[in-house]
């Protein structure tokens, strides 16, 4: 299958051999002709901040700890309102462009057919869903919630049907998080690139995208460098809390499975050899081992998913997945409301705050990825795919391992309250432990996990190396390296300085500024598409009524007359069309 071609005017200049970005053709990335030459601004700021937080981490790991939650502290209680508002104005936002006339806009040619079909398509959105973090959280999340009732769910104790409503709540936060608003803020950082590159045929800078609002100002270049600085910061801190769990998850499981003591030690060294092992990938052809992996992957996670429902409560989950999805759908609102100002507040920090800032640090690079895929879709297409495709899968997997756990406990066939108490990461190696095959499962699993690891950290980094060298589509080879393992080290200094509390700090105050990046990029797409000509509404209206079908149809009519006319099957004789003196007759032509 061809892969998606540079859009127009997307020049480079000569480079050394290039890592290609996500969907970019092999013969791009072989000849270097998408490589570009390393923004030195952006790249030196970026590198000397992330530095300076590594080396102050490393060396004064209390000090930094207690810096970061009085920061968080002072995050959530001033802005935590703002993430609430604005996850929830990138869903509307989301909803309105696939609804209104922008909905039928191409990202690319208007005449231009997808790059790729559907079910290709539909394959690679399931892949983008699935990650470290639905297997770190596929089963604490649901079960965390039965254990300690969220305080917005308003339970009462005293109800016979209360522990009904803590099942079926339980199960509606973890799609609310993982669910629609995830994927809106996904969908319309992706949309922006995609309308940017394809459309409007500019570089895949993040900052790009802002060209409506910056584009031919003086200020303009010094604007578009800090918005990348901010998308590098975001992706960096993101992946870097992602690729923590992930070590968090593997040394549970080597300490479980194999018997490997747990220790800070063998945190840091999971982190050291999965780091190394992405450091080798990308100067062994990291491109097809990157493809080959996340095939892997995706073969892998399907039997455990199989296994699980299968030795699990079947009926039960068949029952409760359409059931919950009702609850969910029905509460959204209600859901999308909450701030904490009544009461939660620390809830609210640790787990809706959490996930969007999470999310949002994540934008820049799922963004491009889901950009990259999908030129020649039309904007309905895109935003109907993106929110409704990997949402549907996440509840999937909630609803198969998250609803096995809670209904075991519930009915008193396994007690996970101790796992979960000892540490999130323990959540689903204790479900594994309370089925057959335990070995096996738990082996697979963390498996799955290192290769998610390998397979995030590498793409993230092409993500942050095109970031730092103008959007270069195949950036350079060593520049990918270096923020792989910046983004390790991050990941390692974070677990130093306060374990998963300590990562989901850094994740909410990077998030914080990157937020309202995110907002201007609404600002910029909305302008950008109330003046794209295949938005106006009486072109629209025209196209409704069959008038440029008649216009073609009519054109090719005279054409073809003409040409027996002469005999001339090439005739270009000059057509006039109207009335009046000017028009000639055709024994005049």
């Amino acid at each position: 299958m061809t892969e998606p071609a540079p859009p127009p005017g997307d020049t480079s200049d000569e480079a050394a051999e290039g890592q290609p970005m996500p969907g970019a053709s092999e013969t791009e990335a072989e000849s270097g002709e998408a490589t570009r030459p390393v923004d030195k601004i952006v790249f030196g700021i970026s590198a000397v901040v992330v530095l300076a937080v590594i080396a102050v981490g490393a060396i004064f790991p209390d000090g930094f700890e207690e810096a970061s939650t009085t920061a968080l502290d002072w995050v959530i209680n001033h802005f935590g309102w703002l993430f609430v508002i604005a996850a929830n104005v990138f869903l509307v936002l989301a909803i309105y462009l696939a609804a209104s006339r922008f909905g039928s806009i191409r990202l690319g040619r208007s005449d231009e057919e997808p790059e790729f079909k559907t079910l290709p398509w539909i394959a690679m959105m399931f892949a983008a869903g699935m990650g470290i973090g639905l297997m770190f959280y596929g089963v604490t999340e649901p079960l965390t919630h039965y254990l300690n009732a969220p305080p917005p769910l308003e339970l009462d104790p005293a109800s016979p049907f209360y522990n009904d409503d803590l099942m079926r709540g339980s199960m509606v936060y973890s799609y609310f998080h993982w669910g629609l608003h995830p994927w809106a803020i996904y969908a319309v950082s992706g949309l922006a690139l995609a309308y940017s590159t394809f459309r409007k045929g500019r570089g895949n800078s993040f900052s790009e995208a802002f060209a409506p609002l910056i584009g031919g100002r003086r200020w303009g270049p010094a604007a578009g460098r800090t918005i990348d600085v901010f998308a590098i910061f975001a992706t960096v801190f993101g992946t870097a809390a992602s690729l923590g769990l992930g070590a968090l998850q593997v040394a549970v499981g080597l300490d479980l499975v194999a018997g490997v003591p747990g220790s800070t030690q063998l945190e840091l060294f999971v982190i050291a050899v999965l780091t190394a092992a992405f450091v080798l990938s990308a100067f062994s052809g990291v491109n097809r081992g990157v493809k080959w992996l996340s095939t892997a992957n995706a073969l892998m996670i399907l039997p455990l998913l199989v296994f699980v429902f299968i030795a699990g409560p079947t009926l039960f989950i068949l029952d409760s997945w359409p059931s919950s999805i009702g609850s969910y759908l029905s509460s959204l609102v209600k859901l999308s409301s909450v701030t904490g100002a009544f009461g939660g507040e620390d809830w609210m920090a640790a787990w809706t705050i959490f996930y969007w800032a999470w999310w949002l640090s994540w934008a820049p690079f799922v963004g491009t990825f889901i950009a990259r895929i999908s030129r020649g879709r039309s904007i309905r297409q895109f935003i109907v795919g993106v929110l409704l495709v990997p949402s549907a899968a996440s509840t999937v997997w909630f609803s198969i391992l998250g609803g096995t756990a809670i209904w075991r406990q519930s009915n008193g066939v396994s007690d996970y309250s101790a796992s979960v108490a000892k540490g999130e990461e323990y959540a689903l190696f204790a479900l594994l432990d309370s089925l057959p095959f335990y070995s096996l499962m738990g082996g697979l699993s963390m498996l799955l996990v290192a290769i998610y690891f390998v397979t995030g950290a590498d793409a993230a980094s092409i993500v942050t190396a095109s970031l730092s060298s103008r959007g270069s589509l195949a950036p350079k080879k060593r520049l990918v390296v270096f923020w792989g393992a910046v983004t390790g080290a991050v990941a390692a200094v974070l677990l130093l300085s306060g374990g998963l509390e300590g990562l989901k700090n850094a994740t909410i105050i990077v998030g914080l500024p990157f937020v309202l990046v995110m907002l201007v990029l609404c600002v910029s797409l909305v302008k950008e598409l109330y003046g794209d000509p295949s938005a106006n509404p009486l072109r629209q209206h025209l196209r409704h009524k069959g008038f440029r079908e008649a216009i073609q149809r009519m054109v090719g009519e005279e054409v073809s007359a003409r040409s027996d006319e002469t005999g001339n099957r090439w005739y270009r004789g000059r057509l006039r069309f109207g009335l009046g003196p000017k028009r000639r007759s055709n024994q005049e032509e």
